[in-house]
């Protein structure tokens, strides 16, 4: 992620409220790269979550080098659909000339996209994908099917030959990531959606909290469950508290995806087996190029853009790529 320039404020920064979280960075002189002070709109999820800070960090300093004023609006919490379609309505209203969103809903948050890509202004979606994917001008994130491959994989590989006995941490219904990263765990591992050696499956919306009571209640029915998938690392370290709480943590093979250095930590000390990496801050700065281009010269950015993957263990298995925890330590982000 670029360095942050020591440089003279020149404009105040305005809080932005609108029944949500929100962050405005500021204009700054030394812009290196023609951004002329464009205005760049950037809509998380939450503001809480260290995934989504990470893009927010990465998109301010992205501006900042850039020359461009980012303004930063986020839901409530992760599912706050209408949250974010005021924070679109409210950047429109302030003339930016792009946003990127990471949707809470995949199929909510269309028709305010659709009014704003009708008001001329750019979207582009981070991490998680509309529905359908050219509802937004691009995409910029995680091939999310192809990162739940390589957990399944490796879950696959680390159990040996046993057979399966598989709970699953899933995220939020109707968030494409949710649902791309299930389906491609079960490609990984070679199941079908209603094979029989899934033994329970639970929503938590990624929270830790929400994971951990959903891993006691799946526990108390399947007690001799061998693999969990978790659709990211809170909610892995949710399902080991519950697991370790019940005297099953060692039974358990458990994979992840996120990439933050908690997360490859967590992977260190053998709460997870393995998690795959996710690059937020690639998100973020490829995002905010793009609208400042667009801002230029018109030019749109189009389609999906695979930011990449990586699956960090230290305990490898024939056939699936992967990188140590040292090398994980070196890549993560947020803080540990």
């Amino acid at each position: 992620m670029p360095s942050r320039k020591s440089v003279r404020v020149t404009a105040m920064c305005c809080a932005l409220t609108v029944g949500l979280t929100s962050v405005a960075a500021c204009n700054r002189d030394g812009g290196s790269s023609g951004g002329d002070g464009v205005k760049v709109g950037l809509i998380t999820k939450t503001d809480t979550n260290p995934f989504f800070v990470k893009i927010r960090e990465a998109a301010k300093a992205q501006a900042d080098a850039k020359g461009a004023n980012l303004v930063a609006l986020a839901g409530k919490f992760d599912g706050d659909n209408e949250g974010q379609v005021a924070a679109i309505e409210n950047l429109v209203s302030q003339g930016v000339k792009g946003i990127l969103i990471t949707p809470n809903s995949s199929t909510g948050i269309l028709a305010a996209i659709k009014k704003a890509r009708d008001a001329g202004v750019v979207v582009i979606a981070l991490d998680t994908a509309t529905e359908p994917a050219d509802a937004v001008d691009a995409t910029f994130a995680t091939d999310n099917t192809e990162a739940g491959r390589l957990q399944g994989a490796w879950v696959k590989g680390a159990l040996a030959g046993a057979a399966p006995k598989l709970l699953m941490l899933d995220g939020t219904a109707g968030s494409t990531v949710s649902d791309f990263r299930h389906k491609g765990f079960l490609q990984g591992i070679g199941l079908t959606e209603n094979a029989p050696e899934i033994a329970g499956t639970e929503n938590t919306n990624g929270d830790q909290t929400k994971a951990q009571t959903a891993m006691e209640n799946l526990l108390q029915r399947v007690p001799d469950a061998n693999a969990l998938y978790t659709i990211n690392e809170p909610a892995a370290a949710g399902g080991y508290q519950a697991a370790k709480k019940a005297g099953k943590a060692a039974q358990l093979t458990i994979g992840s995806i996120d990439g933050s250095c908690a997360g490859v930590d967590n992977v260190k000390k053998g709460m997870i087996g393995a998690t795959v990496l996710q690059f937020p801050a690639k998100m973020a700065q490829q995002g905010v190029d793009a609208v400042v281009a667009f801002a230029k010269d018109g030019t749109k950015p189009s389609g999906f853009v695979n930011t990449g993957s990586q699956l960090v263990t230290d305990k490898p298995v024939a056939g699936v790529d992967s990188k140590d925890t040292a090398w994980g330590a070196q890549n993560c982000w947020g803080q540990a």
